[in-house]
């Protein structure tokens, strides 16, 4: 059963930083290029960020390129998204996923306010 568990979301303040993690199962994961996308209130999904199988490739929405950092470690079966300079408009639920793939599950919050 392919399994992919996000942590490391909470509140931060403006200008703050996170780091979220994304743990797979279930899955070869050096097989799969993975993307972050969120989800805002009210809102739809936005994707956020993608990385190729290892970690050669990354690309960033505008939004956050400059601030976000993707990367992975496929010894450990982990993507990583380390956030920084976060602004108000980044709180949303944060989800990884298989490219292709919509979320299926959780996710983690991330709510930036003062």
């Amino acid at each position: 059963e392919v399994q992919l568990v996000e942590s490391g979301g909470g509140l931060v303040q403006p200008g703050g930083s996170l780091r979220l993690s994304c743990a797979a199962s279930g899955f070869t994961f050096s097989n799969y290029g993975m993307n972050w996308v969120r989800q805002a209130p009210g809102k739809g999904l936005e994707w956020v960020s993608y990385i190729t199988t290892e970690g050669g490739i990354t690309t960033y929405a505008a939004s956050v390129k400059g601030r976000f950092t993707i990367s992975r470690d496929n010894a450990k079966n982990t993507l990583y998204l380390q956030m920084t300079s976060l602004k108000p408009e980044d709180t949303a639920v944060y989800y990884c996923t298989k490219v292709g793939s919509d979320p299926i599950s959780q996710g983690t919050q991330v709510t930036v306010s003062s």
